[in-house]
């Protein structure tokens, strides 16, 4: 698979929001998107930044069609009020993006009780996501298949999840480390996107009585020059001078390359339904590749942390 963005089609009239979308990957996701004519929400925790972000945007496509969708995923409150204020903007969803990340940071807990990163990477995505599926399945109702699509970020970094994949006994991985808690949320990102597929994606009951069709993926975009590795906590010294070796022999992408898996699964004209619920890694290639565990893989686990999530954020009162 060899995709460019100047392949997009006409996004006129398609309504797409992207998380983390004032820097790195998710800036790029924005602005090709909107180059493209979508209307597009970029999601960003600070104000001040998001809106300097849409006016260089605006420098580069004057007739960009952004707004501003303020969110804090480490406060579930302001996820699930800026999805309650999207809805009562618009009536048609295209395309959802869950973009945005942190990568090994140091132990914390949100004000919600848990995890920063299981927060931020995971369960706040989730929550989005749940408040959206209904104007997407309306959405995708009046339209061919693909027409709706969910991107749910990963990364090969998945792979230093605990063993067993999620530790359900503790969640917070307290004793592990950064890196670990880290692998342990962007597994849940995958096994997410493989519940979403299931329940929404080609050949689903919902798609097959009429209910709606959303293709799904989940992305691993490659070695990307983006603001994350500034995040990591003790490591991150080691990580700089790592990523100065990769960046020496070219072996990292710059961050405007590194949204075109993003940019492929949520709206090229190119992807097709059998693609829908599988990890993409790097833009040249899609489908399984070897870089991935057997837990990401595992239907069971899938659905065990489907159900974990959906009692826990039901109880906290996060969703109905």
């Amino acid at each position: 698979m060899i995709f460019h963005p100047d392949t997009l089609p006409n996004l006129k009239d398609k309504v797409f929001i992207v998380t983390g979308g004032n820097s790195g990957i998710g800036y790029y996701t924005v602005a090709h998107l909107a180059e493209h004519g979508a209307h597009v929400y970029m999601c960003a925790r600070s104000p001040e930044k998001g809106t300097a972000a849409i006016a260089n945007i605006k420098k580069m496509y004057p007739s960009a069609n952004i707004d501003l969708l303020q969110m804090d995923l480490k406060d579930l409150t302001s996820v699930v009020a800026a999805a309650k204020h999207f809805l009562t903007l618009e009536t048609a969803l295209h395309g959802l993006v869950n973009n945005a990340g942190i990568m090994a940071t140091p132990f914390e807990m949100t004000k919600d009780g848990h995890e920063a990163q299981w927060q931020t990477n995971y369960l706040a995505h989730w929550v989005l996501t749940e408040h959206l599926l209904p104007l997407m399945l309306r959405t995708g109702k009046m339209l061919p298949p693909g027409s709706v699509r969910v991107v749910n970020l990963t990364s090969s970094g998945h792979l230093g999840a605990p063993k067993g994949g999620i530790n359900f006994k503790d969640l917070s991985l307290k004793d592990s480390g950064p890196w670990s808690r880290y692998g342990q949320s962007k597994l849940a990102n995958i096994l997410h996107t493989k519940t979403l597929h299931k329940t929404y994606g080609p050949g689903s009951r919902s798609a097959q009585n009429g209910e709606g069709e959303i293709w799904v993926s989940s992305v691993h975009p490659g070695l990307v020059e983006t603001n994350l590795a500034t995040s990591v906590g003790e490591s991150g010294s080691r990580m700089m001078s790592l990523l100065s070796v990769l960046r020496m022999f070219g072996l990292i992408w710059p961050a405007d390359k590194g949204s075109w898996t993003s940019l492929f699964c949520a709206a090229s004209q190119d992807m097709k339904a059998e693609q829908s619920g599988t990890y993409f890694e790097i833009f040249r290639r899609f489908g399984e590749p070897r870089w991935q565990s057997g837990a990401a893989k595992d239907g069971k686990l899938a659905d065990r942390l489907e159900e974990w999530t959906r009692e826990v954020m039901r109880k906290e009162g996060w969703v109905r």
